[in-house]
């Protein structure tokens, strides 16, 4: 697959995966089944940025990607 994702993209993803996590382990606010299916958000978000691939951007139309001189 072609990379489709940009640097903001892939920084702002890691940032919310990164959040999800803390706020899981560090405090009490994502209790149960909610806390276990936000923390499989955040790994799809951080494995498609370590990819740079999102499999949602080619079916709505987006590509973030900087476009290559």
């Amino acid at each position: 697959m072609k990379p489709n994702m940009g640097t903001t993209d892939k920084i702002i993803r890691i940032a919310i995966a990164a959040v999800i996590v803390a706020l899981y382990f560090l405090t009490d606010l994502i209790p149960g089944t909610l806390g276990i299916i936000l923390l499989v958000l955040a790994g799809v978000f951080v494995l498609t940025s370590l990819i740079s691939v999102c499999p949602l951007y080619p079916i709505i139309g987006m590509n973030t990607k900087e476009k290559e001189k």
